[in-house]
């Protein structure tokens, strides 16, 4: 496995999840198989199938969280710089295709959140804009064509 970028908000969110897995989550599913057994026969009980299924899952969650965490790099404040676009970074540009302004915030793969303009590093846009500075125009491939964004600022993350 590849090394994995993260602010130190991502890494205690994998933590925190990592933690829930490992404590809450897995007493739920042991208590739902313990339930399930006592309806009888398993060869027609539905909730059994379930309750493994779902112990299956969350067994394989916590591997790849800890197999994660062993490959994980923090990016820390003091590393991130604002001359050039880096993970960390809030970074406002302006879509030349759309001619609008919009702020992204680019974080580790693991963080990605489009909704809250929260974009990989690995995304197209993140790809693009990486390494990019202040009045960079950059573009990057999208299903209808190219699109371009031109870089007006770049700042940390309040």
């Amino acid at each position: 496995m590849e090394q994995i970028i993260v602010t130190t908000e991502g890494l205690k969110k994998l933590e925190e999840e990592l933690e829930y897995l490992k404590t809450t989550k897995r007493k739920e599913v042991v208590e739902a198989i313990r339930v399930a057994l006592s309806f009888g026969d398993l060869s027609e009980n539905s909730e059994y199938d379930e309750a493994k299924t779902e112990q299956g899952k969350t067994e394989s969650r916590i591997s790849e969280l800890e197999e994660m965490l062993k490959h994980v790099k923090v990016v820390d404040d003091t590393d991130i710089k604002t001359d050039k676009v880096s993970v960390g970074n809030v970074i406002k540009v302006h879509d030349e295709d759309f001619n609008e302004d919009i702020e992204y915030i680019l974080v580790g793969s693991t963080e990605a959140d489009p909704m809250a303009n929260k974009i990989s590093d690995l995304s197209p846009i993140g790809q693009a804009i990486m390494g990019s500075k202040v009045g960079d125009t950059v573009s990057y491939e999208t299903p209808g064509g190219d699109a371009h964004l031109t870089i007006l600022a770049i700042s940390k993350q309040k």
